[in-house]
This record gives C-alpha cells, sequence and structure tokens, in this order.
C-alpha cells in the first residue's frame, strides 16, 4: 500500500495542474451525459464525431471523457498553440476579502467568463466547425474546474499549491493543498457513496442546477474559505502564518470528503444543464 500510495502521488505531483484530474473530470462528463436531454446527446456525440478538425492528435477529442480532459492535454502537447488558455481554469479570489468576481475576471480571462462564452459559442449557428468542438470541450472541462474550490478561493498561495501538506501520514515534497483537493481526495469523495453516474429525477436535480454561473462561482469560493482552507489550518488561518507543511488528517480529511462529493455531484448535473441550453 505504501509503494501504491508512492506511486500514485508522484504521477499526480508530475501531472498538468488540472481540477479533479482525469478521474474527476471523466466522472462529471458521465453524470452530464446520463442527464442531458436525448436531442442534446445526439447532437453531442455527432459533433464528438467532428474532434478531428481540432488538429490535435495527441489530444484526441472522440469522447465525452476526452474532451473533459483535452483542456489540460493540449497545455501539455501543444503549449505555444493553446497557452493561452492557461488563466481561463481558474479565478483568484482572496477568501480572506470579499467575494468579488469582476476584479478577478478581467478581460473574461477566467473559467467563469470562458463558461459562459463557450455556451455561446455552440448557441451561434455561424461559428465554425473547429471553433465549436473546441467550444465544447472547453465548456466540459471548466464546469469541472470551476467547481473545484481551490480554483476560485486562494489565499496569497495560488489556490493550495504554495502550501505543503501532507495526506494523512503520506508525505512528499512535491505534494501540496492544491494537489490533494485535486486528486486523492477528489477520488475519495467521488468513490465513497453510491455511484454519482444515473439519472437523477427532476425534483432531486433541479434543486442542484438551480443559479447562475456566478452563483455557482461563489459556492466553490465558500467551500475554500469555509472548508478547505480552516480544515487544514484552523479557523485563523487568515491571521496566521502558515506552518512549513500542514497536515490532513482523518477528521479534516472527513470534513472535506462530503464537499467535495457535492461539488463533483454539482458540477454534472450543472454541465448537462448547460449542454441542453448550449444545445437546444
Amino acid at each position: 500500500m505504501i509503494r501504491f500510495l508512492a506511486a500514485l502521488f508522484a504521477l499526480i505531483a508530475s501531472a498538468p495542474v488540472q481540477a479533479y484530474g482525469q478521474f474527476g473530470h471523466n466522472m462529471i462528463a458521465r453524470i452530464a451525459f446520463a442527464n442531458v436531454k436525448p436531442q442534446t446527446r445526439v447532437r453531442l456525440v455527432a459533433l464528438l464525431a467532428k474532434g478531428g478538425a481540432l488538429a490535435t492528435p495527441e489530444c484526441r477529442v472522440r469522447t465525452i471523457e476526452d474532451a473533459s480532459t483535452w483542456p489540460d492535454c493540449i497545455r501539455a502537447r501543444y503549449p505555444l498553440r493553446f497557452g493561452y488558455s492557461a488563466p481561463w481554469h481558474y479565478q483568484t479570489l482572496d477568501i480572506c476579502g470579499d467575494f468579488d468576481l469582476k476584479a478577478a475576471c478581467r478581460d473574461g480571462n477566467c473559467v467563469s467568463a470562458q463558461i459562459e462564452r463557450d455556451v455561446k459559442l455552440l448557441q451561434a449557428k455561424d461559428t465554425p466547425l473547429p471553433e465549436r468542438v473546441q467550444a465544447l470541450a472547453f465548456l466540459m472541462h471548466f464546469v469541472g474546474d470551476l467547481h473545484m474550490p481551490l480554483h476560485s478561493g486562494s489565499h496569497n498561495d495560488q489556490g493550495g499549491n504554495a502550501l505543503k501538506a501532507s495526506y494523512g501520514d503520506f508525505t512528499t515534497d512535491r505534494l501540496n493543498l492544491h494537489g490533494i483537493w485535486d486528486g486523492v481526495l477528489a477520488e475519495r469523495a467521488i468513490t465513497d457513496g453510491p455511484n454519482l453516474v444515473r439519472r437523477y429525477p427532476p425534483a432531486e436535480a433541479a434543486p442542484l442546477q438551480a443559479g447562475s454561473v456566478e452563483d455557482w462561482s461563489r459556492q466553490s469560493y465558500e467551500a475554500a474559505r469555509d472548508v478547505a482552507y480552516p480544515s487544514a489550518l484552523g479557523a485563523d488561518y487568515c491571521r496566521n502564518a502558515p506552518p512549513a507543511r500542514l497536515r490532513l488528517g482523518e477528521a479534516a480529511i472527513a470534513s472535506a470528503v462530503p464537499v467535495q462529493r457535492l461539488q463533483v455531484q454539482r458540477a454534472g448535473l450543472r454541465l448537462a444543464r448547460l449542454l441542453d441550453e448550449a444545445f437546444g
């Protein structure tokens, strides 16, 4: 088990930064696919079949799973072509200040603004095919990114990337708070309970799908402010300097799991709603 965890954390630490990792993004895409309208599913599959129009053979877009991780793949494989998209994966909001989305999203260079842009590109009838496929992949990925709390909340530490951390008793110099929430904590939350991929009845889905992109941004920010940081640093994290290395014990992990699980569930159902709006 120790060797397995060492290999897992090494993989996480060496991979490009991505919210929820491949497993989480794939799960969000599957929840969405199970809950879109039938006509949306048909149009979605038809557009994915045109993924070759992107001319990114090392980062294919053939399935919903491919599309959900394509924006991270292209940053690693085609940095000269797609490096400009790096700021679109997050929005930096100080959890010890006010929630000010406009200040965090100047010129549209943030995840919430790009989600709204991608929906409009898919709705527009004159969007060229390559841009349409790209908008779909970005939308499927960015909704996941938006719901990762440390892609919205930060405290002068790059969303927890600058905070070295241990996960339980496991420690490595390359592991930080952001990586924990992106990786093993998200995977534990997703698998801790019944399968999240199912058709949700309207009465259950509607409350989770409600609100605007800004509302969802605020929820993610609040999850960082109220759970991610205090569970790792204590209630006075805004006033006290962080330790050289913090440790997420079992109590901190247990408090974070339901928050992570709810965020993944929300992301999948909200992505379904946006896809219905985009293709409707």
